[in-house]
């Protein structure tokens, strides 16, 4: 089945201990659809300017991303430059250069209002809405948030809730959102406000699930290289919603294999700059590291008498 993804398309700089990239693909829909397209075809909207390297998506569409959606507009590409320390978690911005995406618009073409599945990257929550209100009937619909939007669209963002059946978000924008310092009562109050699931990422220490009843955990892939975080959360979320719409299973134990997929695509997200990991990577390596992760977390019950 198809996913459906809504975010920006940005060119990035990015500066860590380990080296720098300067205009390299960005932002969160070119994650998110870097990785979910290794395991479903994956349907692209967003926008660009007219110095965007429209040729470098090839290797995307190649791939089965549909760019029909991906509107050209006159001026500049959304532009984007940070830098990370030995604190790999957290970037320092230096620069941001909106463009084009200032004025974004979300216009869901008519072939892609039929996706199943909809992930609503990490946008102003207002035009969130105005994609659910093109899409017809989805069987999942996602989304993700950030520290700014929860500051500056509050109600908007508790609106949007009420029409998702799932959240993303890290630990930091849990606790903002539901002003509580506790993980599991910050997933307990965002499911009472409408999402059936909450995901809350916690970035190299791995990610929990929270449904009303369950709480499942899956850890970060231990890696030795780190070479640039940003994109992780989205090729998190890629590999999640990739996994669901790849078997069209949304059962529990489908969601929980789905965490792990997102976890895995995270991985590999971080061992290169930009989304060069994605084009190198093979079905099979992807297997490999999902058994990888089976391992890591399967162990013979033992209970005491």
């Amino acid at each position: 089945m198809t996913v459906l993804v809504v975010g920006s398309v940005a060119l990035d700089s990015v500066e860590t201990p380990f080296g720098k990239a300067d205009n390299v693909l960005g932002g969160s829909a070119n994650f998110f659809a870097a990785s979910a397209s290794h395991l479903t075809p994956v349907q692209l909207v967003g926008v660009v300017g007219t110095d965007y390297p429209i040729d470098d998506l090839q290797a995307l569409a190649k791939r089965g991303v549909d760019l029909a959606g991906l509107e050209q507009a006159e001026g500049a590409s959304f532009r984007w430059r940070g830098r990370y320390r030995h604190d790999l978690n957290s970037a320092e911005t230096l620069e941001t250069h909106l463009g084009v995406f200032s004025h974004f618009r979300p216009k869901i073409p008519a072939q892609f209002r039929d996706a199943p599945f909809v992930f609503l990257a990490n946008i102003d929550p207002r035009l969130q809405l105005e994609v659910l209100d093109q899409v017809k009937k989805p069987r999942l619909v996602a989304c993700d948030t950030m520290n700014f939007w929860i500051e500056s669209r509050r109600p908007e963002l508790l609106e949007l809730l009420t029409r998702v059946d799932l959240i993303t978000l890290n630990d930091g924008e849990a606790r903002q959102l539901t002003e509580t310092s506790n993980l599991v009562k910050a997933a307990r109050w965002i499911l009472a406000r409408g999402p059936k699931h909450v995901i809350i990422k916690k970035g190299e220490h791995g990610a929990f699930m929270f449904t009303e009843k369950t709480v499942f955990f899956a850890p970060a892939y231990p890696l030795e290289d780190v070479f640039d975080p940003t994109g992780a959360g989205d090729a998190f979320a890629g590999g999640f919603m990739g996994y669901l719409a790849r078997t069209g299973d949304l059962s529990e134990p489908s969601l929980k294999r789905a965490v792990v997929y997102g976890s895995a695509m995270g991985s590999f997200a971080v061992e290169r700059f930009s989304i060069q990991r994605f084009q190198e990577i093979s079905r099979e390596e992807i297997r490999a590291r999902v058994k990888e992760f089976y391992r890591l977390v399967s162990f013979e019950e033992d209970l005491l008498s």
